[in-house]
C-alpha cells in the first residue's frame, strides 16, 4: 500500500461495528456471497436478496455517494485472494431519482468508508466508468468509457492491475484498465448499489453473476485442469443457470433428443446428465475408456458416435454404439479422427481428421467402409455438422487466415463463407428447426488454428440465412465448452461448460 489505513475514531468504529453486525446477522443465503452490509452510515438500511432458482440477486441501497474519501452503499460481498474475474448482467429497477446513482462490482481492501478500492460502475444517466481510490487519503478517480448504458460488466484482477470490460447485451466488450492499485492479496469483492441521495433507496438486479478464478499462469494444457460448471442458457433471454459444478474437467454437453438428458464427458468416460435429478450417470462404453469431447447422438436418438483413443493406436478413432451404451464398433480405420455430426438419416457420419499432416473434413458410412474427403484447402477445417434437412454441412475454417463459419453441400461442393468479422469462430450448431446457428468465438489474440482452454469467449447466435451475429453469452471457457450439438430438442435452450477454479455456487 502507498500508505496505511488510519484508525477510525472510537465513535465511528462503534457505529461501523453496529451496522456491520446487523447486516452479518441476516440468516438468508446469499448465493456466491457470504455477507451483505451497508458500508458507511447510510440513512436507510439496504437489503440484498438471492433467488436460488434463477440464481439472481436483487439489491437495494441508499447512501450519499461512492466518491471522494467517503463511500456509502449496500454491498453483497465475500473475501477472495489472488487473481479473479467478476462478471454480471446488471440493471436498475425503475427510473430512479438521481442521475448519478450507481451499481456495479466493487473490490475493496476493507469495509471502511475510505478504503482503497476499484469499482466497475454503471450510473443512472448511462455513464460507465472504472473508478479507483489508491489509498485512504486519496479521492476517488475514474476512467470513463466512450460507450454508455452498459448492462454487462466485468472486472478482472491481475496482480495490481484491474481491467474493466463493459458491453450492451449482444455487443462486444469495451475495455479500460488501471495499474498500481495495491489492495493486498486478500480483498473484499462484491456487488454494490448506491442511491447518490441519502433520502432515497434505489434497487438493481444482477443476473448471470459469475466469480471466476483462472488457472495459474504456468498451467500445462491437457494436464492441469480447473473446475467446470455445466450451464443452461435460455437462448431468447440470455439467462443462464449452473446445473452442475465439479473441481475437475467436464466437457461438451451433447443435447439432441431428450429435453431432460444430455451426454457429457469427463476423465475419459461418458455420462448422461439428467436435469430432473441433477446427477450424472456413467454410460457403458466397454473398452473405450479414453473418450474425448467429440461424441454425438444420431438425430433419431438410437445411436451414439464417440471419439476414443485405443492404446494400440495412440490417437483418436471414431466408434459407434447403441445410445444407452454397449460395446463400441470401430468405424474409422485411421486417426486422428474426431466426430462432429451424423447425417439426419443416420447413414453417414462427418468428422474432422488429420491426413497427410493436414486437418480436413471427411464422411464415412455408418455401416463402415471407405472414408470420403470433403475439404482440401490450406489451413484447418473442423466442427462439421449437418443441418436437420440434410442439405448442408456447416463447419469452421481458417482458410482465410481468420477462423470463420462456412457451409458446403454434403458432397463437399459449393463452399460458402457465413461469418465475416475479425473474431475466430468455432463449432457451429444448428437449431432443431434449422433456423439458427450458435457458435463460440475467440478473440484475435487466440491463434485461428487453436481452440484452447480457459479464455474469454463469446457465444454468438445468428440466423441460418445470414446476418450480423449477436452475442448471447460472455463466458470463460473455450475447449470443451460446446464442441458438439448442444441445442435442447425444443430449441429453447443450449447447454455449455464454463470454467473456474472457484466453484462456490
Amino acid at each position: 500500500m502507498k500508505s496505511k489505513t488510519p484508525l477510525l475514531s472510537l465513535c465511528s468504529t462503534f457505529i461501523f461495528v453496529l451496522l456491520l453486525h446487523s447486516a452479518m446477522a441476516q440468516p438468508a443465503a446469499l448465493g456466491v456471497f457470504t455477507n451483505n452490509a451497508d458500508v458507511g452510515a447510510t440513512k436507510t438500511a439496504g437489503k440484498t436478496t438471492y433467488d436460488p432458482d434463477k440464481q439472481s440477486y436483487t439489491i437495494s441501497g441508499s447512501g450519499q455517494n461512492i466518491w471522494g474519501q467517503k463511500d456509502e452503499f449496500q454491498y453483497a460481498y465475500r473475501k477472495m485472494t489472488g487473481d479473479f474475474i467478476l462478471r454480471a448482467n446488471v440493471a436498475f429497477v425503475g427510473e430512479g431519482v438521481d442521475p448519478h446513482r450507481k451499481i456495479g462490482w466493487m473490490v475493496r481492501h476493507s469495509l471502511e468508508v475510505n478504503s482503497p478500492c476499484v469499482s466497475a460502475a454503471v450510473h443512472g444517466d448511462g455513464l460507465v466508468s472504472l473508478q479507483f481510490r489508491e489509498n485512504p487519503q486519496s479521492d476517488m478517480d475514474q476512467k470513463a468509457f466512450a460507450m454508455t448504458h452498459a448492462d454487462v460488466i466485468q472486472l478482472e484482477r491481475r496482480g495490481d492491475t484491474f481491467i474493466m470490460s463493459a458491453a450492451k447485451m449482444g455487443e462486444r466488450f469495451f475495455e479500460e484498465q488501471v495499474s498500481g492499485i495495491e489492495l493486498g492479496n486478500e480483498v473484499y469483492i462484491g456487488l454494490s448499489v448506491c442511491a447518490h441521495n441519502p433520502d432515497v433507496v434505489e434497487t438493481a438486479t444482477f443476473k448471470n453473476v459469475r466469480v471466476i478464478v483462472p488457472p495459474k499462469p504456468d498451467y500445462v494444457p491437457y494436464r492441469d485442469y480447473i473446475g467446470s460448471h455445466i450451464e443452461l442458457m435460455d437462448v431468447a433471454t440470455g439467462d443462464r443457470k449452473i446445473v452442475f459444478s465439479a473441481d475437475n474437467s467436464w466437457q461438451a454437453p451433447n443435447w439432441m433428443v431428450d429435453n431432460n438428458v444430455f451426454t457429457v464427458n469427463s476423465d475419459g468416460l461418458l455420462y448422461d446428465f439428467d436435469l430432473r435429478t441433477g446427477k450424472p450417470t456413467k454410460l457403458e462404453t466397454g473398452a473405450a475408456v479414453r473418450n474425448n469431447n467429440d461424441h454425438v447422438l444420431s438425430f433419431d436418438g438410437k445411436q451414439m458416435g464417440i471419439s476414443s483413443t485405443p492404446p494400440e493406436d495412440g490417437h483418436s478413432i471414431i466408434f459407434t454404439m447403441p445410445r444407452k451404451g454397449g460395446t463400441p464398433k470401430r468405424l474409422t480405420p485411421n486417426g486422428p479422427s474426431y466426430l462432429h455430426g451424423w447425417s439426419p438419416n443416420a447413414k453417414e457420419l462427418v468428422y474432422t481428421a488429420v491426413r497427410d499432416n493436414a486437418w480436413n473434413i471427411f464422411k464415412i458410412p455408418a455401416s463402415g467402409g471407405q472414408e470420403v474427403q470433403l475439404t482440401k484447402t490450406p489451413g484447418l477445417d473442423d466442427g462439421p455438422e449437418y443441418t436437420p434437412d440434410g442439405k448442408y454441412i456447416y463447419f469452421n475454417s481458417n482458410r482465410t487466415g481468420i477462423g470463420q463459419i462456412w457451409r458446403m453441400k454434403p458432397d463437399g461442393s459449393n463452399p460458402e463463407q457465413v461469418t465475416f468479422d475479425e473474431l475466430n469462430d468455432w463449432f457451429p450448431h444448428i437449431s432443431p428447426d434449422g433456423k439458427w446457428i450458435v457458435f463460440i468465438s475467440f478473440p484475435r489474440t487466440v491463434d485461428s488454428g487453436q481452440h484452447p482452454f480457459y479464455k474469454h469467449c463469446y457465444i454468438r447466435l445468428m440466423p441460418i440465412t445470414g446476418g450480423e451475429p449477436k452475442i448471447i453469452g460472455y463466458i470463460y471457457g473455450g475447449q470443451g465448452s460446446m464442441n458438439v450439438p448442444n441445442w435442447s430438442p425444443d430449441g429453447k435452450r443450449i447447454a455449455f461448460v464454463s470454467n473456474s477454479a472457484f466453484l462456490n455456487y
